[in-house]
């Protein structure tokens, strides 16, 4: 089923044509009505009718999160205040939060951008999804609550945390969607499993993850342990939330709001634009937003574009799952080391769980890299020398992806931290010694 066939299976010109103008409409308004963006062209000697063409993206500024810190709370805003229908923000543990504003057509926008998500992965006016998300100044919560609510399904907004109540409700009410970080639905799943509950016989189908970065062993892990069928969808709250872009159940990359966005990919370090179905960074440029209009955000997080028609007819541009961030990207010893790869190496060896900790210290003038990975209870049998034989297997495994050796240490169950957001994986004590 697709929500909006007209947009979503548009023809690839024609679409062309739609963003050109858009785009064209967005350039003329920040310049008018945004002082960062008007001295930003200037500084390029660019005027908004320099921009003839989408391929002339590439003579445009970059937006950094660093921009909207340094313009905070409403500097880069192109609305007066008496517009604005909603503020939220990011957490700001790094610094100020940004700050992101909309108006009711962009609410409007982002519920439209959302159903269609939420159709494509299989929602219908008949489920009852249970947003385990964050209710608050967070984007994730309240992006899927109207996208549901806009497609007729019932919401049960039973936001984050007292994860055994969670289960209770799925049981009691019937969810058949669940809405979570990925993470916190494994947690789930857990604890789930220790109340008793048969995950088989409830009637949940349906698993709408998003929010952190996940790999295809995590999603057979929930779609075995949760017995659904788990789509991830992409988003950012500088951008508007989750609505960005989503699978279909053909899971062969996100589909993209292409008449909201336009998507790049860069190379992180040249800034320049990359080939289709070649790695880099993800850069977005919003075309229809009123309160919060961003030009080339460089959102840090790493993908490929696969331009091709989708078997389920959307004619959408797809960005492949998240491999990790630019920011995330661990270098040890010269190797570059993402967190995704880990867990791909994990969740296929029999024995440990999916849970993990990366810590990253130095001995002299060497970068190490130590791996804690649960093992499971109903694996280990007491004998240690098992536990040493596993740790062997997982060293041996990872250095053959990773091309360098971790010391790699099992941990009791459930000893690592469960997080009910986003997954924080790495601890590097290089930060904290000032190395």
């Amino acid at each position: 089923m697709i929500w909006d066939e007209k947009m979503e299976c548009m023809s690839v010109d024609t679409r062309r044509e739609l963003q050109l103008k858009r785009l064209q409409d967005t350039l003329n308004r920040v310049y008018k009505l945004v002082p960062f963006y008007r001295q930003a062209f200037n500084q390029r000697g660019i005027k908004p009718q320099d921009i003839s063409s989408l391929e002339d993206l590439r003579k445009l500024p970059f937006t950094t999160k660093d921009d909207l810190r340094e313009n905070y709370p409403y500097g880069l805003f192109a609305v007066p205040r008496k517009d604005l229908a909603r503020i939220h923000a990011s957490s700001g543990t790094t610094g100020k939060p940004t700050v992101v504003g909309y108006t009711r057509r962009d609410l409007e926008t982002w519920s439209e951008c959302v159903a269609r998500l939420i159709i494509m992965s299989g929602g219908t006016a008949e489920d009852i999804a249970q947003v385990a998300f964050g209710y608050g100044l967070f984007t994730g919560a309240f992006g899927l609550h109207y996208g549901l609510e806009k497609i007729g399904a019932a919401i049960v907004p039973t936001s984050t945390g007292n994860t055994e109540r969670q289960i209770m409700v799925m049981e009691d009410f019937g969810s058949t969607i669940l809405i979570s970080t990925p993470s916190y639905a494994l947690y789930m799943a857990e604890v789930a499993e220790q109340m008793g509950v048969d995950t088989k016989k409830l009637p949940l189908r349906l698993g709408l993850f998003g929010s952190e970065g996940w790999t295809e062993e995590m999603r057979r892990e929930l779609e075995d342990r949760w017995h659904i069928t788990a789509t991830d969808n992409y988003g950012l709250s500088e951008i508007i939330g989750p609505g960005v872009s989503g699978e279909c159940l053909y899971k062969d990359g996100m589909h993209i709001n292409e008449d909201h966005f336009l998507v790049e990919i860069i190379d992180p370090e040249t800034g320049e634009p990359l080939p289709e179905g070649e790695a880099g960074e993800v850069v977005i440029t919003t075309i229809t937003k009123e309160a919060l209009p961003l030009i080339r955000y460089r959102t840090k997080d790493i993908s490929a574009l696969n331009l091709k028609t989708c078997c389920c007819g959307r004619t959408t541009a797809r960005m492949e799952k998240i491999k990790g961030r630019t920011d995330d990207m661990l270098i040890i010893r010269g190797v570059n080391v993402f967190p995704s790869q880990i867990e791909s190496v994990l969740i296929d060896i029999e024995g440990v769980s999916p849970q993990y900790q990366l810590v990253v210290s130095k001995k002299g003038y060497l970068d190490e890299l130590e791996i804690k990975v649960e093992f499971r209870e109903d694996w280990f049998t007491g004998r240690f020398s098992d536990l040493e034989a596993l740790e062997e297997r997982i060293t041996q495994k990872l250095e053959s992806v990773l091309s360098l050796t971790a010391k790699v240490k099992l941990v009791e169950p459930k000893s690592l931290t469960r997080f009910e957001g986003k997954a924080k994986r790495i601890v590097d004590l290089r930060k904290t010694t000032g190395n």
